[in-house]
């Protein structure tokens, strides 16, 4: 995998872009990798519903849980679906909307330093082999592109919101991540 250092593009990821992003703040370097799981409707795979959710496009008549949340604008850079592949929704050097109220290390906004990668899934169901070979490759793609990023600055989304979010959960192997990335 490669990531377009001018376009902040990955190379082989289906793009759909959304339109829930802006400009990081001037000087401020990408240094943290957020893991965050997702399924819609809740503990369901496959589906548009992401891409739908992400791009502003969610029928709220769709699912009774889709009225809730329908009107959110959020993001992430990509997701990487049950069976490996990737969407990218957010170029990498700008700032995707996916951590919401956060704080890392003392630090606030995670958003406006951090790249948000979801996974398909949930808490309460393990995750495909494959999701963690290609969050791996995909980890090592960033950290080519962006030097400031390493495995030792890789965290989960409720590491960063507790109390708030729980993802990606009790069945993500970190030990897993950590192995592959060597």
């Amino acid at each position: 995998m490669h990531i377009d250092p001018h376009s902040g593009l990955l190379d082989g990821a289906r793009q759909r872009p959304s339109p829930n992003f802006d400009a990081r703040p001037p000087g401020c370097a990408i240094d943290l990798l957020v893991i965050h799981a997702i399924s819609l409707p809740a503990g369901e795979f496959g589906g548009p519903w992401i891409d739908d959710l992400f791009c502003n496009a969610l029928d709220p008549a769709a699912h009774a849980d889709f009225a809730a949340i329908c009107g959110l604008r959020v993001s992430a850079h990509a997701l990487i679906r049950r069976d490996g592949g990737i969407t990218q929704y957010v170029p990498f050097h700008q700032r995707a909307w996916h951590a919401g109220q956060s704080c890392h290390a003392g630090r606030e906004r995670c958003n406006d330093f951090s790249i948000g990668i979801e996974l398909e899934g949930c808490d309460d169901q393990p995750f495909e082999d494959i999701q963690y070979t290609r969050l791996a490759g995909l980890a090592r793609a960033l950290f080519a592109a962006y030097p400031q990023l390493g495995p030792e600055r890789i965290t989960g989304h409720s590491d960063i919101a507790p109390g708030r979010k729980t993802d990606p959960g009790p069945h993500f192997d970190w030990s897993r991540l950590h192995d592959l990335l060597g």
